[in-house]
């Protein structure tokens, strides 16, 4: 997943704290003009800052990325953003739970799982 955001450090910060996420390749990419990519296992972002003409805000509620979790992982995310105050919207697909919550830019991130039992 690929997000261009308005500040880096604040961006790594939020998806290391929030999505217990670590930065990988900075000995490779800087960010200077190359992304940095965070990884949780193997769920990762690259983020970049903006060139000009970049679109940083939210483009829309229907345009974010998932990360899928097995159910102990969700339900330890779902601990996590309660704890850390973050509002975290709960839906049940019927086929998967999804918690939704926004980075500091507004792009909604989409946790779910498949394991309902």
């Amino acid at each position: 997943v690929v997000g261009v955001v308005a500040d880096m450090r604040r961006s790594i910060a939020w998806y290391a704290d929030v999505l217990g996420m670590e930065r990988r390749y900075a000995d490779v990419w800087d960010g200077g003009g190359d992304p940095v990519v965070l990884c949780n296992g193997d769920a990762c972002v690259a983020l970049f800052e903006p060139v000009e003409g970049d679109l940083v805000e939210a483009d829309g509620v229907n345009r974010h990325f998932a990360i899928r979790l097995d159910r102990s992982g969700f339900d330890a995310a779902r601990a996590e953003l309660a704890e850390l105050g973050i509002e975290a919207e709960l839906w049940d697909h019927t086929i998967c739970h999804s918690l939704y919550v926004r980075d500091p830019d507004g792009h909604q991130v989409e946790l779910t799982t498949y394991d309902l039992g």
